[in-house]
């Protein structure tokens, strides 16, 4: 019973921490005090070196000789990285999902879309742009792909809200409405093609960091 506790609030320790990385709440190079997330869950050390080995599981966090655990930092080549594992995933479960994509399924992914296209605010971008990848790849019915593919965009979502925290501007998907078109004209591998090239595109913005300085920012925006 002990062990099922510890589990299941490992797993909560480690969700929220994840969302609080992502959202840039933890920013890079912050420590994870071991002691302050005990007391704050009402745990013990058990479940938190546990959620803190999922973080790092993750990417979302990495643990240093003698100085702890920090937020895990990133750079140009961990979003590249990201986007070209996310686009050959992606692909993979497109080809597997196009032979069960109905009707009604591209049209949630329209609407999904269509959703993202009037988003005001990165976040509310951010879950429409991941619903409509959703909506079209999950029919590929691999459930070890998607909690892949889930991972990525976990990452890109930290990427994103990193670079585009208070300069979002609304933008038209052209990629995605192009995908959606190939897929009802049964176009699968063109539809594909389109979608490597989507998710692999990044953009860059400037910001400024919490010392003034003014440094460019990466993310994916696909």
């Amino acid at each position: 019973m002990n062990k099922e506790r510890d589990d299941t609030l490992a797993s909560r320790i480690s969700r929220v921490l994840a969302e609080r990385i992502i959202s840039g709440v933890l920013p890079p190079g912050e420590r994870l005090r071991q002691d302050h997330v005990a007391e704050e869950f009402g745990a013990s050390h058990v479940p938190v070196r546990e959620a803190f080995r999922r973080l790092e599981a993750q990417g979302l966090a990495v643990s240093e000789p003698r100085r702890g655990v920090r937020v895990a930092a990133f750079d140009l080549k961990e979003v590249r990285e990201v986007a070209e594992m996310r686009a050959a995933l992606e692909v993979l479960a497109l080809r597997h999902a196009v032979p069960h994509l109905t009707p009604a399924i591209l049209d949630r992914a329209e609407a999904a879309t269509a959703a993202a296209d009037s988003s005001r605010d990165v976040r509310s971008w951010e879950a429409a742009n991941r619903a409509f990848h959703r909506i079209i790849l999950e029919p590929c019915s691999m459930p070890r792909l998607l909690a892949a593919i889930d991972d990525l965009h976990a990452a890109s979502a930290r990427f994103l809200f990193s670079a585009w925290r208070s300069s979002w501007e609304a933008r038209t998907d052209h990629d995605h409405r192009a995908i959606l078109a190939a897929l009802r004209q049964g176009k699968g591998g063109e539809a594909a093609t389109i979608l490597g090239r989507h998710v692999g595109w990044i953009g860059k913005t400037p910001v400024k960091t919490a010392a003034g300085e003014v440094r460019d920012a990466f993310s994916i925006i696909g």
